[in-house]
């Protein structure tokens, strides 16, 4: 079995083998070439040391990016190149980082020390496959499982827990029984390691395609990382408008949107606050009054404890806080959204209003679909005649205003503000209009 190599990663393969070294392209990137996908960079492993790296690139920039691990990274055409030295590594106390390596002797002994099989596969300069961990076998049965023991893996990196899931959202792939058996074993692991991490990981696992059986096989290893995912499980709705529990309708939603960062969180958080907003009317039927803000609220808290951007936490807890706001399919409401919230928002929010309808139930989809269609006609007929909805679209300035004979200062703000308002409401956007209507305010 053979893969392409690309020109330069072939290069610098073959320029270790001409010093007498062994040296293989391994990892993600063998994975993905197997897969038919193209890889996003290329790790390479090497009998040589890393003095013995840079003495083959004499010519080359090389940086010492992790020599306690024996890795260095080269410079070559200008993109960077992870070479790493044979290793075996020592027990790992922290949960993340071996405490010590040695270099191994051979690509078996260190492939041994990887965490799934399907990324201990090699690959030679001609791209001739080296498989000594039966990696391929479980490329084709499309299978997650550890490489040896799974406890000892999950043991020396909990994260691996959210990367084996990862794996498995993003390739659509199962999880092999043993491996899955550790990680609902081990899951309490994943309390000692940083924020940061988990937050990559939940990221890229919550864009995946097969993200829906992770959440539904894996509830209880994501409710370690946000615990306020408990209460809605098996929370049932009792109202004819949904067909699923608060959790399962959380995981419908998520698997229904556009696979991009801020809306697969917004469907994850937007109705996490339900269960503390339950109540029963006098026919029964379960209402989640004031679930938007509650929800928000513990968005808010998450992303802060996850630490993800400020700049994404703010965009999600914005669409939490509006996924429930009544969609309206008219040039003044879709003016008024823009103001608030701008027009990639508001595109987002109609995302998150088409899947939140998808995961309710038949009654009444039919006219959520509809009242999304009607706002995304409304906006793009808005945006067609460039009508004003911020205060840079408006025919007047602030100097305007001061030409007025207003003090420079906060009134020249206000009116400002009182111009788009009119405007909005359907006062012409002309200059003349506008200081005509801001002098009868004078």
């Amino acid at each position: 079995m053979h893969i392409t190599i690309p020109e330069a990663v072939r290069n610098i393969l073959a320029r270790l083998n001409q010093h007498g070294f062994e040296a293989y392209a391994v990892g993600g990137s063998v994975r993905d070439s197997l897969m038919g996908l193209l890889p996003n960079d290329w790790d390479i492993t090497t009998n040589a040391l890393p003095d013995q790296v840079k003495s083959c690139f004499a010519e080359q920039q090389i940086i010492d990016t992790g020599l306690q691990h024996g890795t260095v990274t080269l410079i070559y055409d200008g993109r960077p190149y992870e070479i790493t030295t044979y290793r075996i590594e020592g027990q790992y106390t922290d949960g993340r980082h071996p405490d010590s390596i040695r270099y191994a002797a051979s690509l078996a002994e260190d492939l041994v020390r990887r965490d799934f099989t399907i990324n201990a596969i090699a690959a030679d300069a001609a791209g001739e496959i080296v498989d000594p961990l039966a990696g391929m076998r479980d490329l084709d049965a499309r299978l997650i499982r550890c490489v040896g023991r799974p406890d000892e893996r999950f043991g020396e990196d909990a994260l691996r827990i959210l990367r084996g899931l990862r794996f498995a959202s993003q390739l659509a792939f199962a999880v092999d029984k043993g491996t899955a058996e550790s990680i609902h074993r081990n899951k309490e692991l994943l309390c000692n390691v940083s924020a940061e991490r988990i937050a990559r990981e939940l990221t890229a696992m919550l864009c995946g395609k097969n993200i829906y059986n992770v959440f539904m096989n894996y509830g209880g290893v994501l409710a370690v990382v946000i615990p306020e995912l408990t209460a809605c499980m098996g929370f049932e709705q009792n109202n004819p408008y949904h067909c699923y529990d608060v959790y399962r309708h959380i995981a419908v939603s998520v698997a229904h949107v556009l696979p991009e960062p801020v809306l697969r969180w917004t469907m994850l958080l937007h109705d996490i606050g339900k269960p503390q907003c339950y109540s029963v009317d006098a026919a029964g039927n379960g209402h989640f009054y004031g679930h938007n803000k509650a929800s928000s609220r513990i968005a808010e808290n998450v992303l802060g404890r996850l630490r993800l951007p400020r700049r994404i936490t703010d965009d999600i807890v914005t669409m939490v806080k509006y996924h429930d706001l009544p969609l309206q399919g008219t040039d003044k409401f879709v003016l008024r959204m823009l103001n608030k919230i701008g027009e990639e928002q508001f595109r987002r929010l109609l995302e998150v209003h088409r899947a939140d309808a998808a995961a309710q139930s038949a009654l009444g989809q039919s006219e959520q679909y509809e009242l999304i269609a009607r706002a995304e006609a409304a906006l793009a007929e808005v945006l067609l005649q460039q009508q004003a909805f911020s205060l840079r679209d408006l025919a007047v300035s602030g100097r305007d205003i001061i030409a007025l004979g207003v003090s420079p200062g906060k009134r020249v703000g206000e009116l400002l503000d009182l111009a788009l308002e009119s405007v909005m409401n359907g006062l012409p956007n002309e200059k003349t209009a506008v200081l005509h209507y801001l002098r009868e305010l004078m």
